[in-house]
């Protein structure tokens, strides 16, 4: 059931099921996807007493931004602030966080910014905070290329590219990222609808933009920036998820990452899966969530 509920800069759109007074999950979805990658999710963790939350992110779907006068900003730090606002204006004081893409990255900010909100984590792709400071040092070029994307977005001609070709663009993404998964007309056209949000675009950019220190961020996130800039390590119980045909980051490529989890914590390669992992395998994805749980106690 798709509900709304205000936080001081957002009007959240999100999707509920499952018991309101079960053991509280959000679960969160990336770039460029939306709620319904959790759609086989939700149910199965509804199933097993939970209260599954699934919000859109800001430049998404029905979220709307309650000031015309807010930077509409991508940074990592503005998506962490929303969970921990959307947290608090449900009154959740502690729930198992999961998510993948720029969902993943604001679960594992609260995780290591706010542990005591988050009960549990499970991330895709490891640890997905952004080390900006090092952002300009160049990759190896079979890791460059697969970031054309973001390249193209700092540009001027990237942002009318997406904003004149945005569902062939994003459906573009997700067949590159996502090579074993096919993708009917009818799923795509489900999720694509969340891009036509007025503020995708402006979003968008200023995540690719932000990420690489071309653009300032919104000052009311600098602290939490600041923070983030010290890659803090993520404490609480945490399982990882890697897709063994991700498109975007192949499995095994960010192996270091473990050592930024200090408590309990594995990683786990889901075969023959792509980027968009909970709508790939959303049984991988839902006993991760359980397990995971299970850990926490």
């Amino acid at each position: 059931m798709l509900k709304h509920i205000e936080t001081d800069l957002l009007d959240i759109a999100y999707d509920e099921k499952g018991d309101a007074n079960g053991w509280p999950v959000v679960l969160l979805h990336g770039f460029p996807y939306d709620i319904h990658a959790y759609d086989e999710v939700a149910p199965r963790l509804a199933s097993q007493g939970a209260r599954v939350i699934v919000p859109y992110l800001r430049g998404y779907g029905p979220t709307r931004f309650l000031a015309p006068t807010t930077l509409r900003s991508g940074q990592q730090a503005a998506l962490g602030a929303d969970l921990l606002a959307l947290l608090d204006a449900l009154r959740v004081d502690t729930a198992v966080l999961g998510g993948y893409d720029w969902g993943g990255r604001a679960a594992c900010i609260v995780a290591a910014l706010y542990p005591s909100r988050a009960r549990a984590l499970v991330s895709v792709n490891g640890y997905n905070i952004q080390d900006i400071a090092a952002a300009s040092q160049p990759a190896d070029p079979d890791k460059e290329y697969r970031l054309w994307y973001q390249y193209y977005f700092h540009g001027e001609r990237g942002r009318a590219g997406l904003a004149e070709h945005r569902r062939a663009f994003c459906r573009l993404l997700w067949s590159l990222w996502s090579p074993t998964w096919r993708v009917d007309d009818d799923v795509y056209a489900r999720s694509a609808a969340a891009f036509d949000n007025p503020d995708f675009v402006d979003v968008v950019v200023h995540s690719y933009r932000h990420r690489f220190g071309l653009v300032d961020g919104d000052p009311q996130f600098d602290d939490i920036e600041r923070r983030l800039s010290a890659m803090p390590p993520i404490t609480v119980p945490t399982i990882t998820l890697e897709g063994d045909a991700d498109g975007v980051t192949p499995a095994g490529e960010r192996q270091s990452d473990s050592t930024r989890f200090t408590g309990r914590h594995q990683n786990r390669i889901v075969p023959n899966v792509g980027h968009n992992l909970p709508q790939e395998a959303p049984q991988a994805f839902a006993d991760a969530i359980l397990d995971v749980r299970a850990w926490a106690g």
